[in-house]
């Protein structure tokens, strides 16, 4: 099978393998204790914190660890609401948001929250004045995703980062997509919060960061013995904190992706020589990851057409409810039409990927829609 779903979770970069054996297997101790077993372990959970700060241009006193990106996400909705909720609470996020933002978002609402989902384009894009136009002297937080999972479209975090700035409110970033992939400085994106996810970055699932500001506050997701400086409580799992800063140092590595970015260009070419216009783009011609690629296949049904594909491993763009089929959230908002929304797929490479998968892929779901 052709692994061809790398947004949705990548494989264990090798080194990343490596360095977690000897806190698998060797060191057993509690990082928060004093003796001889725990400093080690401290030791190397302050090392990934700077590995994982210098890949996004922080400081280390700044990386907070997490279970994932869905806590970093949840740790920055709540803990800012718990904060100022003797104020009127108002949050600007964009239509097309993961869930992991959209449903603590549904929470912070039925809490009394105001919730504003601001709409984007055709290509998936969000206009930073209708940004501007959103936010109001309630406004406690604006929150857009860097990268979309589904389409790729990359958002205009810094010049929307500037709108949020000079109101006053804290910006925060889902960059689960984009960390390992493109250049995610938070200086030069003017963020406050940026929330990333080890298993998106060939790291383990089960842990990730979160990047809070120097200056910032949040009121803690997970209360207990204060780890973590009393930002997230829990002992550390020191193995996967370890992978976490190998693989950010892998990804500081191969940030080019031209390799990824040509077969990605190939994969889109190939199906559209071989379907004409029976397939279509979905998202940004070009200003989307150098990995992902969203496709529609016009009258057809896509989970249809990977079921019928078992040699390609990808993502429908529609969910089945029962017999009933209905478009993505993203590619609702994009409002792309419904005969292309329903037969959407979406492609995205890895670092493993290799021209001659590409190729087999392609002429597979050429294959696959032509008997269709």
């Amino acid at each position: 099978m052709i692994y061809l779903d790398y947004n949705a979770t990548t494989p264990l970069e090798e080194s990343a393998v490596d360095a977690m054996v000897p806190y698998l297997k060797e060191h057993h101790g509690n990082p928060s204790s004093s003796h001889g077993y725990g400093v080690p372990l401290r030791a190397a959970v302050e090392q990934a914190r700077a590995q994982v700060a210098r890949l996004i241009g922080a400081t280390p006193e700044e990386i907070v660890f997490t279970s994932g990106g869905s806590e970093s996400n949840n740790y920055v909705l709540k803990g800012i609401f718990e904060r100022r909720k003797e104020r009127s609470c108002h949050i600007i996020v964009s239509a097309v948001e993961h869930p992991a933002i959209l449903m603590p978002c549904a929470f912070l609402e039925r809490n009394g929250c105001r919730i504003t989902r601001i709409p984007v384009d055709g290509h998936g894009a969000v206009d930073p004045d209708a940004v501007r136009r959103a936010v109001t002297p309630e406004t406690i937080l604006v929150s857009i995703m860097h990268a979309n999972n589904e389409v790729g479209t990359i958002q205009p975090i810094a010049e929307i980062s500037r709108i949020a700035r000079d109101a006053g409110v804290p910006f925060h970033t889902d960059a689960a997509q984009t960390i390992g992939k493109i250049e995610a400085n938070v200086d030069t994106l003017g963020v406050d919060f940026l929330s990333l996810a080890g298993h998106k970055l060939y790291a383990p699932a089960g842990v990730g960061a979160l990047y809070v500001r120097s200056g910032m506050e949040l009121e803690p997701l997970i209360h207990g013995a204060g780890h973590e400086k009393g930002r997230r409580s829990g002992t550390e799992p020191v193995p996967s904190i370890v992978a976490l800063g190998v693989a950010a140092d892998a990804a500081a590595r191969d940030l080019n992706n031209a390799k990824t970015r040509t077969l990605c260009a190939k994969l889109h070419t190939l199906l559209v020589d071989g379907l004409g216009d029976r397939v279509s783009l979905n998202g940004h011609p070009e200003n989307r990851l150098p990995n992902t690629l969203n496709l529609g296949f016009k009258g057809l049904i896509g989970r249809n057409i990977l079921a019928s594909t078992p040699g390609v491993a990808a993502s429908p763009g529609a969910a089945c409810h029962g017999s009933r089929h209905e478009p993505s959230h993203v590619l609702a908002a994009m409002n792309v039409p419904r005969d292309i929304a329903l037969g959407a797929i979406r492609f995205s490479l890895g670092r493993p990927t290799t021209a001659a998968e590409i190729e087999s892929a392609a002429q597979q779901i050429i294959d696959t829609v032509g008997s269709m």
